[in-house]
């Protein structure tokens, strides 16, 4: 189920990172606490792009892991049936796998889905592709602080 389109903008909004370290910058599609898929475009003046490298810039594989995790953090947080985390962060990666690089002025596809959720702990699963190429998939584990009860 698609979200309306002020919900896909406003998710992005959840995302604690500041506008110098987010690596989404559109969400095309959310099913709440299920999955959905998010693009990042490499503008090329991104700071980072300087020193990596040199001449003949290439977005990090980290960042691009990065990536991952903010959308899948924007997807689980936005579950209907779960009460959002607190101070939600990156706490693991398993099976990361990158098979191709992207540049500046492509635009990476971002697609993830919730695997699994215990407690404090979230479950993802997704893979960036730039048109055919498949660049990364992993998985990523979440957490945050459960709220506390009032």
């Amino acid at each position: 189920m698609a979200a309306p389109q002020d919900t896909l903008q406003h998710s992005l909004e959840s995302l604690p990172h500041g506008p110098g370290f987010r690596f989404v910058n559109e969400v095309s599609a959310l099913d709440p606490g299920i999955s959905g898929i998010g693009h990042y475009t490499i503008r090329g003046d991104e700071d980072f792009l300087r020193g990596h490298f040199p001449g003949r810039p290439m977005l990090p594989a980290v960042i691009m892991v990065e990536a991952l995790a903010q959308l899948g953090g924007v997807v689980a947080q936005s579950d209907p049936d779960h009460p959002q985390l607190e101070d939600v962060r990156l706490t693991g990666m398993r099976n990361v796998k990158v098979m191709g690089t992207a540049i500046p002025s492509e635009r990476l596809d971002i697609s993830v889905r919730v695997a699994g959720r215990l407690g404090n702990l979230i479950q993802i699963e997704g893979e960036i592709t730039c048109e055919t190429r498949q660049l990364v998939k992993a998985q990523i584990t979440l957490s945050g602080r459960l709220p506390d009860k009032a």
